[in-house]
Parts: C-alpha cells; sequence; structure tokens
C-alpha cells in the first residue's frame, strides 16, 4: 500500500509538471516570435531557487515543481500600461490569440510527437482490439445476456458504428451509459436486431454490456501424466474446437468441460497450421482450490499482444488518428456530463491521475509513455475549454473584443476573471472529493 502511494507520487512529480513545462513553452515560444518582453519563464512556483537571465527574461527553477509559468510584460490588465511596444496587450489581438493557444498546441503535439516515437519504436496492442467485434463470452446477467447475445454472434451495428471494431465498440459502449442502444448482430448468417442498455460499472460508472472479444485457448502448459499429456498435446497447441463447437473463450472450454463431467469429448487442436482431433476424458483431479474435472492443460488468459515497429508515415497517420479520436471522446464525455447522461465520476483529479499514472508505470514504460500522451492532450483540450481564467476563456474575451472592435473594460474582465477562478476552485474540489470517494466506496 505505502510502496504504491510512493509510485504514484513520484511518477505524478515527474509526469505532470512535464506536461506543464510544455505548455508553458508554447506561449514562451509565441511570445517571443512576436517580439513581446518575457520578464519572467519559471519551472515550478513560489520562492526562485535558482537560475540564469539572458536579456529580458529570467529563467528560473522555483521551489514547487508542480508546472511552471511565462510572466509577460503588459499582461495584466490591472496594471498602468508603460506605453512600450513589446508589451502584451500591445499586441495585434490575432498575435495575442497564437499566444494564447500556443500553450494547448504544444500539449496536442507533445501527444502527437510521443504516440509517434511509440508506434515506430514499440506499437503494441492487444491484438483483438481491431477485429471484428465478434463475441467470445457473455457475463450472465449483464445488459448482453438480457439482450440475447451469444458467444460467436458478431456485432454488425452499434448505434452510429457499422462493422465495429473492439476498440470502436468499447469506447461507444462506454460513453452510452443508461441509453437505450439499437444494435444488430450476425448470428449462423442470418442478421437480428438487438437493443442493449449499458450499464454503470466501475468507479468511473462508465458504460458496460458484459461482452468479451474471441480469444485463443492456447495451451501454456501440459501435464505429462494427465489424459492431455498423455495423448500428446504440447505446449503452444491452440484448441479451436470442442465435440465440433467453436471454443471462442479459454473460460468456455473450462466451463464445458466441467458440465460434461467424465463424458469423453473431442478436441479440436492446431499445431503449426494443422488441425487434428484428440480423444480425451475428464478425471476428477485436485486443483487449487477443491477438486474439478480436468485434462491436465493450463491455458492462457492475457490476450495476445500485438507489438511491431511501424514505418514512420504510418506511425504519424496512426498517430493523428489517435488524437483526434481521443479528442472526440473527451469533447463527447464532457457534453454527456453536462447533460447529466454519464456520471461526474468519470472526472479524476490530481489523487487519480497519480494513481493511474502508477499503475501505468508499473505495467512498463511504454504504458507510461500511452498515458502520459493521452493526458497532454486532455490537458490541451481542457485548456481550450471557455472557462474563464483558462486560455480558451481568454480566446473568446479576445473574439468578442474582436467583434466590438474595442477593448472590453477594466470592470469586466476583473469580474469575469474571479467568475472564472471561482469556477476552478470548485471544480478542483469536487474532483478531488470523487477521487477520495472513488477508493473508499464499493465499485
Amino acid at each position: 500500500m505505502i510502496s504504491n502511494i510512493l509510485r504514484d507520487a513520484g511518477v505524478i512529480v515527474v509526469v505532470l509538471p512535464l506536461m506543464i513545462f510544455v505548455h508553458e513553452l508554447g506561449h514562451f515560444l509565441a511570445a517571443k516570435s512576436f517580439g513581446v518582453r518575457v520578464m519572467t519563464f519559471s519551472f515550478g512556483f513560489g520562492k526562485r531557487l535558482f537560475g540564469i537571465k539572458r536579456g529580458d527574461t529570467d529563467y528560473r527553477v522555483s521551489l514547487l515543481p508542480l508546472g511552471g509559468y511565462v510572466k509577460m510584460a503588459g499582461d495584466d490588465p490591472s496594471q498602468p500600461r508603460q506605453g512600450d511596444p513589446r508589451e502584451y496587450l500591445a499586441k495585434a489581438r490575432w498575435q495575442r490569440f497564437i499566444i494564447l493557444i500556443m500553450g494547448p498546441a504544444m500539449n496536442v503535439l507533445m501527444a502527437a510527437v510521443l504516440i509517434t516515437l511509440l508506434n515506430h519504436f514499440h506499437f503494441q496492442r492487444p491484438a483483438f482490439e481491431e477485429q471484428p467485434a465478434r463475441i467470445g463470452a457473455v457475463d450472465p446477467g449483464s445488459p448482453a445476456a438480457k439482450a440475447g447475445l451469444r458467444p460467436g454472434d458478431l456485432i454488425v451495428r452499434f448505434d452510429g458504428l457499422t462493422n465495429p471494431d473492439w476498440e470502436d465498440l468499447y469506447m461507444k459502449v462506454a460513453t452510452s451509459v443508461n441509453e437505450t442502444v439499437p444494435g444488430e448482430v450476425e448470428r449462423e448468417g442470418r442478421r437480428l436486431s438487438v437493443t442493449l442498455a449499458p450499464q454503470p460499472k466501475g468507479s468511473d460508472r462508465v458504460g458496460y454490456i458484459g461482452v468479451l472479444p474471441v480469444q485463443a485457448a492456447i495451451l501454456r502448459a501440459v501435464e505429462a501424466n494427465m489424459p492431455a499429456g498423455r495423448a500428446g498435446l504440447q505446449p503452444g497447441d491452440r484448441i479451436v474446437a470442442l465435440d465440433g463447437k467453436t471454443v471462442y473463450q479459454p473460460a468456455a472450454f473450462t466451463d464445458a468441460l466441467q458440465s460434461g463431467k467424465e463424458k469423453e469429448v473431442v478436441i479440436t487442436v492446431v499445431r503449426k497450421g494443422k488441425a487434428f482431433d484428440v480423444r480425451l476424458k475428464p478425471v476428477y483431479a485436485p486443483i487449487e482450490n477443491g477438486n474439478a474435472w480436468r485434462i491436465g492443460v493450463e491455458l492462457s488468459r492475457i490476450p495476445d499482444e500485438m507489438v511491431t515497429q511501424l514505418p514512420w508515415g504510418q506511425a504519424v497517420g496512426t498517430s493523428v488518428e489517435f488524437c483526434v479520436r481521443n479528442a472526440l471522446l473527451t469533447f463527447e464525455v464532457l457534453e454527456k456530463i453536462v447533460t447529466k447522461k454519464m456520471s461526474p465520476d468519470t472526472l479524476s483529479g490530481p489523487i487519480g491521475i497519480a494513481q493511474i499514472s502508477g499503475e501505468a508505470a508499473s505495467q512498463g514504460f511504454p504504458t507510461l509513455v500511452l498515458f502520459v500522451a493521452l493526458i497532454s492532450l486532455q490537458l490541451g483540450i481542457f485548456n481550450l475549454l471557455p472557462v474563464p481564467i483558462l486560455d480558451g476563456g481568454a480566446i473568446v474575451l479576445l473574439v468578442i473584443e474582436g467583434i466590438m472592435r474595442k477593448d472590453l473594460s477594466l470592470e469586466v474582465k476583473e469580474r469575469v476573471i474571479q467568475v472564472g477562478f471561482v469556477f476552478l476552485l470548485l471544480l478542483a474540489v469536487f474532483v478531488t472529493y470523487n477521487d477520495i470517494m472513488k477508493q473508499i466506496r464499493p465499485n
């Protein structure tokens, strides 16, 4: 427990400041390119620890390493103007717009670069994600079970998705909580209409219908003195059928053995591309928690992973697709939270992000890089929201001033900033409370 907390804290102390630093670097580079006098570029907040001053800018490292900030001359409308053409407010509105948007843009660029590098050097994902959504197993009592779905069914339509792969289906299900979703499955050459109602599940209350993808039943180990070993089965063999019925999931094979008890079974096995049948009679033998009908094999329950190195062009294309898809998904989730179609429990604050960061780090460097890219992308999107005090709110004010062809009064701007500050404070309190409640309440 303590080690996990320390791991989570250590990862987030590195990850979050890096993303905020990149964000502020975008503002800094844009400001410099337009000749704005940048007074401070700080990594961290609070008291200055050390740094170097070059020209007008103090490049510093500050006490609290939780991000950073850029201080530009004349960026505070409440302070008197000095008449310096290098002040932020002295620049044209289109230049200020670019300075503002470059922060979120750098976060999006960071995500795209990380995913591109990851795809080129270590493209890894579960093999089933890009496969058609053929059902391997259905959880008893789940929305899918209530709708009559069965193993082997191919989902050919789910709401607006046609012939979805598993990645698309999971995303759509996750954002369709408590909605009645029309669908269609293909079963034994026939098309059947179904209606599914994804239910909230887990601490994040995302949608769930209770289906698993097809997964190969691969022999991980074979006991020499048991029926399978005596019949010549070997580790690496793949079981594709039991008594002529396709095996879609390892768990389904195990369940079928228990149901048949001592009845002799015919197992169809594939080895090095060649299929053959084996007749076996299960025996009632000990397992970890008692006894069960067994043939003496251990099946792999870990989904096949696809690991490859994509060419640069394909790596970039896949990265852009990742960013667009997740950006649209983020906006969809936010819209459904606002309209109360999804629970606000899906939002995470610093505690939740730290926990997920630590879990990602424990799964290996590629998983951590993927998570950092996703959070960087969402940080960029969040900062574009039209909320006062965020970059998006400042951009909205610029647009309004551009339409009016005059600056808003200082009083109006101060009130807007106050509203934005209160909003962010309440949001911070809510997501922190949300994170704590996820830890203490049952899923």
